[in-house]
């Protein structure tokens, strides 16, 4: 799970509040990966070339294999604290 952001960006915030509630559901089998756009470390610059397209939020969901199940822009719900999208989706890349 790689999620792409900014702190400055409210749109981020939202979506990362959700990484923040599931988190303790998939911390044993999921690495969440945060990456400020802003100020990538090395390693996270490979991510961003491979996965980002320039815009914030965005969530990339991959597969045990490496394979993308999700890649947006945008945050995955309309309302602030339903993660239930999310959830769905990670659930999903588990099962691949």
């Amino acid at each position: 799970m790689v999620f792409f952001g900014a702190s400055h960006c409210w749109n981020t915030a939202r979506e990362a509040e959700r990484l923040v509630a599931l988190y303790p559901k998939f911390r044993d089998r999921v690495s969440f990966v945060v990456v400020d756009v802003n100020h990538p470390s090395e390693a996270q610059q490979a991510l961003m070339d491979a996965h980002y397209k320039g815009f914030i939020p965005t969530v990339v969901v991959l597969a045990p294999d490496g394979t993308v199940v999700y890649a947006r822009a945008g945050e995955t719900a309309a309302q602030r604290g339903d993660a239930a999208a999310l959830d769905a989706l990670i659930s999903k890349a588990l099962t691949k």
